[in-house]
């Protein structure tokens, strides 16, 4: 009887993970689509492929565990080095998009990249 209610709330789980992280990659694709330049389509792609795989390799490596009583280091792996790796690579882009004159759209805020790269320019001056 334990077991069941175990095995039932485990799918539940798994089921939320998976559906969380197909939303946040549908969510993504539909941000880099419609959003209207390339830092909003960077932040959408980066955000919601990070949220969305890692959901989707958190639901792998439950059901792994409670179905086939498998630990996944590989599973593991991918889930740490996803959660580090695609950040830092968007902000990198970013950083690359601006330096090479991309300008943000600001409707209401100034660049305050922009402006940090002047005064760092003029501290090296």
């Amino acid at each position: 009887m334990i077991e069941t209610w175990i095995e039932g709330i485990a799918n539940i789980i798994i089921a939320l993970f998976l559906l969380s992280g197909s939303f946040f990659l549908l969510s993504s694709s539909i941000g880099t689509v419609r959003f209207p330049d390339v830092y909003t389509r960077l932040h959408a792609t980066t955000k919601g492929a990070t949220l969305g795989i890692a959901g989707l390799l958190i639901g792998a490596f439950i059901f792994m565990y409670v179905k086939h009583d498998i630990i996944s280091g590989k599973l593991l792996l991918a889930i740490v080095f996803t959660m580090l790796t695609s950040p830092v690579a968007g902000h990198l882009i970013s950083r690359a998009a601006h330096r090479s004159g991309i300008k943000p759209i600001t409707k209401h805020q100034p660049d305050e990249y922009e402006k940090a790269i002047q005064k760092q320019k003029e501290h090296q001056k």
